[in-house]
């Protein structure tokens, strides 16, 4: 695609749109992709956009810090998503300099409120191009607060490397029906076999012309999100219960190993999604649209899976905008619902029978404390200590308590896996 032509052009106004709306909308990003800016667009544009507006999200405090030491007065706000989509090509898509000012100029000359300053954006841009980026830490790409925290949490080391691994676009992982050749797989796409089973790729494209995808070989599943399922170790026939399960790569593990599966899910759209992917690999589910702690079937269950709604600040190497939607009191508020839904498992669980809770958050209040709280709650359940072996799962992920606190800074070797906390609990015999 040329960088100057009037479809680049919309691509990048497209680009500002949606880097806007996951600042400053509640629907973020994927509610923004319906707006009319991207109605238009051709397909390949239309893939663009949503990657650059990304990559602007992924480095924005290190893009600020490097145009507020430029300009003497902050610029309207379309102004500065202008500059921010230029400086997310030339750092992060290693667009040429000339090819960024000049598309960036175009914009500001389009619209009659950025006119004017269409000269402020030639010169800041060709600064910059000159003299290169100034050099700011990573950290600079985290909210304030969530900084501070991690730092408390993790240390000032942990907190750098956590930094830095947001840096970076994630390959894609993938999830196998047993069976399936992993390591043929992976010679296919290009990737490799992690440990646990999974295949990592930096392919991109249609994931529908992949090799193994029309006949149902593999899913779409972040490494990380593959443990929980693996450590509630369902047998065949057994009863299992994914209890939040859309959009349902655990549901599949599960029903992948031979358990008669039960998905809930209170989004009937979302539950659409898993269904579909239960078609397309050849596994079956129950999957029923309801809340979970509303369920009013009276079935228990030899393994319960509760994969909490969280702040997903865990998640921040794929959806940078968890971080940026986030707020303080979004940690309490959810911690209430995770205890509830913890309640809720607890009484789905056949005496023998065991849990796994997860959360794909990096705050104590939403993992540890959750888990410590429950315990003390529930008596006739106890902690079963977790192998990160046997679960491909990072080894230093496993804390002395037995649970797992998977950072997305660990297997950095390997290009790093999201942030889970994942705890297995087992219920005494009767």
């Amino acid at each position: 695609m040329s960088e100057t032509n009037e479809a680049g052009i919309e691509a990048r106004i497209a680009a500002g749109v949606l880097l806007n709306a996951a600042l400053e909308r509640r629907g973020g990003m994927d509610e923004a992709l319906n707006f009319r800016e991207l109605k238009g667009l051709s397909p390949q544009d239309r893939a663009f956009a949503p990657g650059l507006a990304m990559a602007a999200l992924r480095r924005l405090g290190e893009i600020d810090a490097i145009l507020d030491r430029r300009l003497k007065k902050g610029p309207p706000l379309a102004v500065r998503t202008i500059l921010r989509v230029a400086l997310a090509q030339t750092m992060v898509l290693n667009t040429p300099d000339f090819a960024a000012v000049s598309s960036a100029v175009k914009l500001a000359e389009r619209d009659v409120k950025t006119r004017p300053y269409k000269g402020l954006v030639n010169a800041v841009l060709r600064g910059i191009g000159r003299d290169g980026p100034d050099k700011t830490a990573a950290e600079a790409n985290l909210p304030d607060w969530i900084a501070a925290r991690w730092r408390a949490a993790f240390g000032v080391d942990t907190l750098i490397a956590l930094a830095e691994a947001g840096r970076v676009e994630p390959a894609t992982d993938l999830s196998l029906k047993p069976g399936a050749d992993a390591p043929a797989l992976a010679e296919a796409l290009e990737g490799v076999v992690l440990p646990g089973g999974s295949v990592r790729t930096t392919r991109r494209g249609d994931i529908a012309e992949w090799p193994g995808f029309a006949d149902g070989s593999w899913w779409i599943q972040d490494a990380a999100a593959a443990v929980p399922a693996r450590l509630l170790d369902v047998k065949p026939g057994e009863s299992a219960l994914d209890m939040c399960a859309a959009p349902g790569g655990k549901t599949l593990q599960l029903a992948a190993a031979g358990a008669a599966v039960t998905a809930l899910d209170r989004s009937e759209s979302r539950l659409r999604r898993l269904t579909q992917n239960l078609e397309r690999t050849g596994l079956t589910a129950e999957a029923v649209a309801v809340p979970a702690e509303d369920w009013e079937d009276a079935r228990t269950f030899d393994a319960v899976l509760l994969d909490a709604p969280c702040t997903a600040t865990g998640t921040y190497r794929r959806n940078p905008e968890a971080l940026r939607r986030t707020r303080p009191a979004d940690v309490a508020d959810l911690a209430d619902v995770q205890h509830r839904l913890l309640d809720a498992a607890a009484a789905r669980v056949k005496p023998g029978g065991r849990m796994v809770y997860c959360v794909c958050s990096l705050e104590r209040e939403e993992g540890e404390s959750q888990i410590i709280a429950f315990l003390r709650r529930h008596t006739d359940f106890s902690l079963a200590p977790a192998d990160p072996a046997a679960v491909g799962a990072p080894p230093e992920a496993l804390a002395s308590e037995g649970w797992l606190r998977i950072l997305p800074s660990m297997w950095s070797e390997h290009g790093g896996l999201d942030g889970f906390f994942v705890a297995r609990l087992e219920r005494v015999q009767a």
